[in-house]
């Protein structure tokens, strides 16, 4: 039964990453073949919401663009993050769904921009991202699917781990408060 658990929760994680890196790929094909560039931009919602698609040769906001050093460090530490959170994911959270498939949004995420940073290269031979959803009017640099995976996931895991569960920081249900308290006394009276 636990093995069957285990193949359950894998094939559900894989199954979320995929279908990010899915999605992420599929959405940047779209836009950079019917979308304009630059500065020409689609108006899906006025003021609000745009699309024009740029190739992103640094990390969020653009910090580190033109750092080549940097970014080949970013890129190290990415791949690293990579191979870490499937890790975690049947480890430190093997007992915790949510976190698991939050996680797997982020890994999805980070793979969808490592495949860009592999494969796409701007006029002047540089790895880049491809971005198309344009958030400049709100502060935010343009983005794409998977960086509202990646934020979504990370966003969503924060909640997580201070709210849902027994082993939360501080657990929103009585429920969980009470076996967190259980198990401390446990804990503590074996001690």
């Amino acid at each position: 039964m636990k093995n069957y658990k285990l193949a359950k929760r894998i094939v559900l994680v894989a199954l979320i990453v995929l279908l990010a890196v899915f999605v992420d790929q599929l959405t940047k094909l779209l836009a950079f073949t019917y979308l304009p560039t630059g500065n020409d931009y689609f108006t899906l919602i006025p003021g609000w919401l745009g699309f024009s698609h740029v190739e992103n040769d640094a990390i969020a906001f653009g910090f580190g663009s033109g750092n080549r050093p940097f970014m080949i460090a970013v890129t190290i530490v990415s791949v690293l993050l990579e191979i870490a959170i499937p890790i975690l994911i049947f480890t430190v959270f093997k007992n915790n769904s949510p976190a698991q498939i939050a996680l797997a949004f982020v890994e999805g995420g980070a793979l969808g921009n490592f495949i860009d940073r592999l494969v796409v290269r701007d006029a002047a031979g540089v790895a880049v991202v491809r971005d198309f959803v344009d958030l400049t009017r709100f502060g935010f640099a343009n983005c794409n699917i998977a960086d509202f995976c990646i934020t979504g996931g990370v966003v969503a895991l924060i909640f997580i781990l201070l709210f849902i569960g027994p082993t939360a920081v501080c657990p929103i249900k009585k429920s969980w408060r009470e076996q967190a308290k259980r198990e401390e006394e446990e804990k503590h009276g074996a001690a």
